[in-house]
């Protein structure tokens, strides 16, 4: 690699980067998890850097989403434990009914299924419309509205408070 190239690359690295691990959490659920896959995916993309065109940002949270449902498809990896009895909420009292919303927010997108996870994200956080998400996820647009449909029930199922939260936001 030219060192014209690696200045490039590292400007755009040290640039976008926070975005981008951001949007690896998200998908992740996890802080370490997320360092991975942007570390992998980076590292992936140095070496086709310069056959990469147009919009770098988006090449790369493409990526992400390809390595990160590969990683699902392996067998055994990060699958749920399921247990007879639901953890206890975190409560926060003197926090405001923002702070509230987040951490419950937060604390329900961690515990949902890895593909559950990406649909919101990609729908909600990324706004990408359904036959885009199928494309990526490599399956049908109506899989991916089932799976979304799948994705908000159990989200309100794991923060039953979560619309009374956004209800009196919404009121300020």
């Amino acid at each position: 690699m030219d060192a014209e190239t690696e200045r490039d690359f590292v400007s755009f690295v040290e640039a976008r980067s926070h975005v981008l691990f951001r949007t690896a959490l998200t998908l992740t659920g996890d802080r370490h998890q997320a360092e991975d896959l942007l570390q992998t995916v980076l590292a992936k993309a140095l070496r086709r850097w310069k056959h990469i065109h147009g919009s770098p940002e988006a090449y790369l949270r493409r990526a992400m989403y390809r390595q990160q449902v590969s990683w699902w498809r392996r067998p055994g990896h990060g699958r749920e434990l399921s247990t007879d009895r639901v953890p206890d909420s975190r409560a926060v009292p003197d926090a405001t009914a923002q702070l509230d919303l987040h951490l419950a927010l937060q604390d329900a997108l961690r515990r949902l299924a890895p593909k559950h996870r990406a649909v919101l994200v990609l729908r909600y956080l990324e706004d990408i419309p359904d036959n885009e998400i199928a494309q990526l996820l490599g399956c049908k647009p109506a899989t991916v509205r089932s799976q979304i449909a799948r994705a908000l029930s159990r989200l309100r199922t794991l923060c039953p408070d979560l619309d009374s939260l956004a209800v009196k936001e919404a009121h300020r």
